[in-house]
């Protein structure tokens, strides 16, 4: 496990408990650039071949059992200790890096609103497919629009 600080509600940081799926001591200068990119509408992820995908593909610096681990979003399960300690939610948008703020418009602050969660709208809608922008789109109609019944379609959605 590692722990990583994210922003929360209202803005606030909190450390992230996650599953580590890299190799220790790795530079995050790819990442920043990539996140830069990612958010300014600049990039479609590193793969060449599918323009839909909008992460880093096959990044050298996650180790076989973190593909695994990411691919089943089992990195995800120390977070419930997040939820636990009133930190997160089940459902809300996913809690961006420092760094990433550093690139938002003033509209996608606006995520900020409330207590990110484990799962979301964007990734039961499309999840690594979804530009920033619609992503953040998904999660301010999310909020707008939140009920319990929403949350339950979410949860529903995210377990396949």
């Amino acid at each position: 496990m590692y722990v990583q600080e994210r922003i929360g509600e209202d803005g606030r940081p909190f450390r992230m408990y996650k599953y580590r799926t890299m190799m220790n001591g790795n530079n995050d200068d790819a990442h920043r650039n990539f996140a830069k990119d990612f958010i300014n509408g600049k990039t479609n992820g590193n793969n060449g071949s599918n323009g839909n995908v909008f992460k880093i593909v096959d990044d050298p610096r996650v180790t076989s059992i973190g593909k695994f681990l990411r691919k089943t979003s089992l990195d995800e399960l120390p977070q419930f200790m997040n939820v636990v300690r009133g930190e997160m939610s089940l459902v809300g948008p996913r809690p961006p890096l420092t760094y990433e703020l550093d690139h938002y418009q003033e509209w996608h602050k606006r995520r900020l609103s409330v207590k990110p969660g484990l799962t979301g709208l964007w990734q039961v809608s499309g999840r690594s497919t979804v530009p920033f922008d619609e992503m953040v789109a998904l999660d301010l109609h999310y909020i707008e629009n939140w009920s319990l019944l929403l949350d339950i379609k979410i949860i529903l959605r995210t377990v396949p």
